[in-house]
């Protein structure tokens, strides 16, 4: 009865876990992924849904959408006056910046008229860990942080630096990547919106001034060279079907450069759009191929294009009507086709091409999942060349991007984990000089490394790093395979980005069983656990289950794989919350009493299972491990075995993965690497065809020789005798 009563227990505590997860989420009100209207970022009316409010107290009345970036004016009667309280502004109106999701962290920010920050309010996130590990309510407490603070102030995640004028904000253990990103959220769209009424003064950047290069050049050279610039969105991008064309493909550059406008426009028309701009003026153009248009279906005249626009630093450049003009046709030798093209004109004197600019091109990203439709922004920055400008490129100094952030300040950390990925591979590189040091009573050599790992994995990796990959993170790779890769996605938590690189080469050399037998955070807890519980006593409880339930069981992971992974093909947030199932989070990241009593009665049925039973989640339930099993099929290197194996027991009584079958073969994909096997293969005492040969010899009075690399003795050879002389 006892592994029915073992698969009971782990069965229920996986039921209560998934119920007590689903429950709340369905009854709590939560920003994560709620649903917002859908034209939050077209309404003219933005206070008219949103809690306006709540963010700038004491204002009673909200003008319409005005600026560019967009922003509200809010008022207060005082005395049957109305007046100016401050400006209340939607990030995603101004800044498109993702956090760990992948998504941005949708958030309404007060200002009052002095810049000060009246009030944040998260409207809408897809951050799964403050959904299901990190309570929401750590997220709000974050931003109020902010109330207070002036937006033209250094502030940054971590300690304050009086010296340098930093302002040091609490960060939230586990989310890095989230505060660091609504920081930067929070900061630039107050910043934006101040410099634009006035309360924050824009420096003026010198002009650019040309050096005497002027040549023509054909359209491959300019693209070559970096003066004409691409950039392209795929549908898949948009939430839409992937298709065998861009959704826009758009060329583009800077045509005051003489270089570039007379190749680009001839020489007539470039002396004719230069005669006719001021001299603050400047003219970019774009050419364009695509399923849909750059210039956008709605356009009416005095109207916007709403879906380009130009951005430098914080500052953004929109174009109307009139800053438009027909581009009749490419001169430059070699140019492609193209079925859109139009010249616009920067007017604003605070803009200046001797720095870098972004063409943004803006769009609605429709999410699956829910239906709603994002507002989003893609980008491509340019930059004159260099040798176009007088005395060169100015010097400019970019702010890191949060994943740089993050690798930056934990620099250290990082040496030491990669240090000890490196350590867990040429260790287990050499495992042979180590099993053959080893015997059947005495597994010291192997297992003083194995239990160093363990106890190191558990502690600093852990609970030290919070670096315990999840099947989470399996699902995100095959949702980016399909429809859009983003790096910064992957880099933004540099010890699970190193630990995925360790993971998949080490599973592809040897099978999966040196990352899950001894660099598992929870895996080396677990068997940590049952081995503690042996050496103090308890080993008289402890069993395996019968191969006949092993064999049956062991799929249950895989059917928990590929129901996670067919979930998120439908919705990526429901596999998330299913992704409970995993007890990593609880035990790791968020502290195991630190949730709802249903998670740590999870994650203490499985330890508790654990002193009995070996690794128990690992061989039965773990996705994570399933998804790891399938390419271990096809490792370059596996454990040895001999001809006698097929009958002999030996290795399979001791084997606590189970993964050695009746006919004496190892089943890597079940294999945790725990070398006894292999102790034992070169154990002259234990291994039963090496005892045999060794009493075979000791009896004829025949020499011991070295074992070889196949497991046998090296045999003896009998030399011809000397010829006589």
């Amino acid at each position: 009865m006892k592994p029915l009563s073992a698969l009971r227990g782990i069965a229920m505590a996986a039921i209560l876990a998934t119920a007590s997860l689903l429950s709340p989420v369905a009854s709590a009100q939560t920003a994560y992924e709620a649903p917002l209207p859908a034209d939050i970022n077209t309404n003219p009316d933005l206070c008219a849904n949103l809690p306006c409010k709540e963010v700038l107290p004491g204002a009673d009345s909200f003008s319409e959408r005005k600026g560019k970036p967009t922003y509200v004016e809010a008022y207060r009667n005082e005395g049957g006056q109305k007046s100016l309280a401050g400006y209340v502004f939607l990030s995603t109106d101004i800044v498109d910046i993702p956090a760990y999701s992948g998504k941005p962290v949708i958030t309404l920010i007060g200002m009052d008229t002095k810049g000060i920050i009246t009030g944040t309010k998260i409207l809408r996130h897809s951050e799964p860990i403050l959904l299901l590990g990190i309570p929401e309510s750590v997220l709000t407490k974050f931003v109020n942080q902010y109330l207070g603070k002036f937006v033209g102030d250094k502030i940054e995640i971590g300690k304050s630096r009086e010296g340098e004028g930093v302002i040091g904000l609490d960060a939230i253990t586990g989310a890095t990547v989230t505060v660091i990103a609504q920081n930067q959220v929070i900061m630039r769209s107050g910043v934006a919106i101040a410099r634009q009424v006035g309360i924050l003064k824009v420096e003026p950047k010198p002009a650019i001034k040309f050096s005497a290069v002027d040549e023509k050049l054909s359209w491959e050279q300019l693209v070559k060279e970096g003066s004409v610039r691409r950039l392209t969105v795929k549908p898949e991008q948009l939430g839409m079907p992937r298709g065998p064309q861009p959704y826009v493909d758009m060329y583009y550059g800077y045509l005051n450069t003489p270089t570039v406008g007379r190749s680009i426009l001839g020489d007539n028309g470039y002396r004719s759009l230069m005669s006719s701009l001021k001299p603050h003026e400047n003219a970019i153009f774009i050419v364009s191929n695509g399923t849909d248009s750059f210039k956008g279906s709605g356009f009416v005249r005095g109207g916007i294009y709403d879906r380009v626009q130009v951005g430098q630093d914080m500052d953004a450049y929109t174009f109307r009507d009139l800053d438009y003009l027909n581009l009749w046709g490419v001169k430059a030798e070699g140019a492609p086709s193209y079925k859109e093209s139009a010249i616009f004109i920067i007017r604003d004197a605070g803009f200046s091409a001797a720095y870098p600019w972004n063409l943004v091109f803006l769009a609605n990203k429709l999410d699956r999942e829910t239906g709603h439709r994002d507002f989003v922004s893609f980008s491509d920055e340019y930059w004159v060349l260099d040798r176009y400008m007088e005395g060169g490129r100015p010097k400019v100094v970019k702010p890191d991007a949060p994943w740089v952030k993050v690798w930056k300040s934990r620099v250290l950390e990082i040496v030491l984990f990669s240090a000890l990925l490196i350590a867990v591979a040429v260790v287990y590189a050499n495992r042979d000089a180590l099993t053959r040091r080893s015997t059947r009573k005495n597994k010291w050599p192997v297992n003083a490394f194995k239990y160093t790992f363990w106890v190191i994995s558990i502690g600093f990796v852990g609970f030290g790093l919070l670096a315990q990959p999840s099947i989470t993170q399996v699902l995100t790779w095959f949702h980016s395979l399909l429809f859009q890769w983003q790096w910064e996605l992957f880099l933004t938590d540099p010890f699970i980005f190193l630990f995925w690189i360790f993971i998949i080469l080490t599973t592809f050399v040897w099978g999966r069983g040196l990352f899950c037998g001894w660099m598992c955070p929870f895996g080396s807890l677990s068997e940590l656990i049952y081995k503690v519980a042996g050496a103090i006593g308890l080993k008289r409880f402890q069993f395996a289950l019968p191969m006949k339930w092993h064999n049956r069981l062991k799929w249950v992971k895989y059917a928990v794989f590929f129901g996670l992974l067919a979930v998120s093909v439908f919705s990526m947030g429901l596999a998330e919350m299913l992704a409970e199932v995993e007890p990593f989070k609880t035990t790791f990241l968020v502290g195991m009493f630190n949730r709802a009593w249903p998670y740590t009665l999870f994650v203490a049925v499985l330890l508790g299972l654990s002193i009995f039973i070996e690794r128990p989640f690992c061989k039965y339930l773990c996705p994570l491990g399933a998804s790891l099993a399938m390419p271990s099929t096809f490792r370059w290197f596996g454990l040895k075995r001999k001809q006698e194996c097929n009958s002999c027991k030996a290795c399979a009584v001791g084997c606590g993965s189970l993964a050695i079958d009746e006919h004496g073969r190892i089943d890597h994909r079940e294999c945790m690497h725990c070398l006894d096997c292999m102790v034992l293969y070169t154990d002259e005492h234990a291994c039963p065809p090496l005892a045999q040969e060794r009493k075979r010899r000791t009896k004829a009075g025949l020499p011991l020789t070295p074992i070889g690399a196949d497991g046998y003795y090296i045999p003896i050879k009998p030399m011809p005798a000397a010829p006589r002389t």
